[in-house]
């Protein structure tokens, strides 16, 4: 062994569950981000893409190596754009007909009937989806924990071997997430209301400060930015996806748009019988609906929130995330408004209900102030 070769590592002295040689098609925000996660649990991965230089780029970062003609993986995976997923699992599959193959494509129902349409032999292909992401694609924006505490949905049918299924749910937990089996139909409608509705409403809203004045937009607030902060999502991607799931989403945006439509209703007349009271019932249910969403790592549980008044100077927020370490609070989700141009700023930090007071008097013992209970 030279000096520039690596050493061999055995991966489950790492803590993995694969004991695998891994194979990941697509170099972008995915691909590079599993890539990344695998390589520092010692697996070998072999990288693979049509751009040249987006595979150097996701080799320079860590993700892996590049693919050798002499490679015989274990496990393939397809990170590639929805409009090409399904031919490039055909080919994975022709070429390393012993490995187990998987995507990680966000539509699952078309490429599925694809490949079954071709009448090849899928009984090693099992489609999966991660449900994360950020709003930048690419290997630059890649993280080794992106996916940790996310839902991995895997879609199997009755042919799939357990062999092939318990090295799909190990890539799963190795990563950090957890593995949720759905079918293709089930996935698509579910993703096509918690994702891709999203991403269009965000985008519509957002759209709708293009033209709006600056003294308008100069009162914004983390309101604002949370409800269009995904609008900064790639639209050549977007038009993939959404035109692979086109009829979950057009479904839900036509029960959204009546909802719209009765909440517009009862805006041009506020004082019409019952415009009040259906105004307060969609914010109602509102309320209903974000009670239901599952917290960290997907467990349906509440947090109680502490707003802290964070002082507008270099590693004063440091300072806050050490001191509850210190004070042994486990902190569940943290988010951050600041003005500009104010001293302050409100660190809104999200905690386990029977430490909320506790954490508020040891925070205050330390000079923190709480801007709200």
């Amino acid at each position: 062994m030279n000096a520039l070769t690596p050493p061999i590592v055995d991966p489950t002295q790492n803590g993995a569950r694969l004991d695998a040689s891994v194979r990941i098609v697509g170099t972008g925000l995915l691909g590079a981000s599993i890539g990344l996660a695998l390589t520092d649990k010692g697996l070998d991965v072999a990288l693979a893409d049509a751009s040249p230089s987006q595979l150097r780029l996701a080799i320079d970062y860590g993700a892996g190596r590049a693919a050798a003609p002499t490679d015989d993986p274990d496990l393939i995976v397809v990170a590639v754009p929805p409009d090409v997923v399904a031919d490039v699992i055909a080919a994975e599959l022709a070429q390393y007909p012993r490995a187990v193959v998987t995507d990680v494509a966000s539509v699952k129902t078309g490429p599925y009937l694809d490949l079954t349409s071709r009448g090849l032999d899928l009984s090693l292909y099992i489609g999966s989806h991660p449900m994360a992401g950020r709003e930048r694609g690419g290997a630059i924006s890649a993280r080794a924990d992106l996916f940790v505490g996310r839902p991995w949905v895997v879609c199997r049918d009755a042919s799939t071997p357990r062999r092939a299924l318990a090295i799909i749910e190990d890539l799963a937990l190795d990563l950090g997430a957890t593995p949720i089996e759905m079918t293709p139909d089930q996935h698509d409608e579910a993703v096509g209301l918690v994702s891709h509705v999203p991403q269009l409403v965000a985008s519509l809203l957002a759209a709708r400060l293009v033209d709006a004045p600056d003294e308008a937009l100069r009162l914004s607030g983390q309101g604002l930015r949370d409800t269009v902060r995904i609008a900064s999502s790639t639209p050549e991607l977007w038009v993939q996806i959404l035109g692979a799931n086109s009829a979950p989403v057009a479904e839900a945006l036509s029960a959204l748009r009546s909802d719209l439509d009765a909440i517009i209703g009862a805006l041009e007349d506020t004082d019409a019988v019952g415009a009040r009271r259906r105004i307060a019932d969609a914010i109602a249910a509102g309320n209903v609906g974000v009670a239901r969403l599952p917290g960290k790592h997907g467990q349906d549980r509440r947090f109680a929130q502490i707003v802290v008044m964070v002082d507008d100077t270099p590693g004063q927020l440091g300072k806050l995330l050490t001191e509850l370490g210190e004070i042994n609070v486990n902190m569940e989700d943290l988010r951050l408004e600041h003005s500009p141009g104010t001293a302050v700023g409100l660190a809104e930090i999200s905690v386990l209900p029977e430490v909320k007071q506790r954490t508020i008097e040891d925070l205050e013992a330390r000079g923190w102030r709480i801007a709200s209970v």
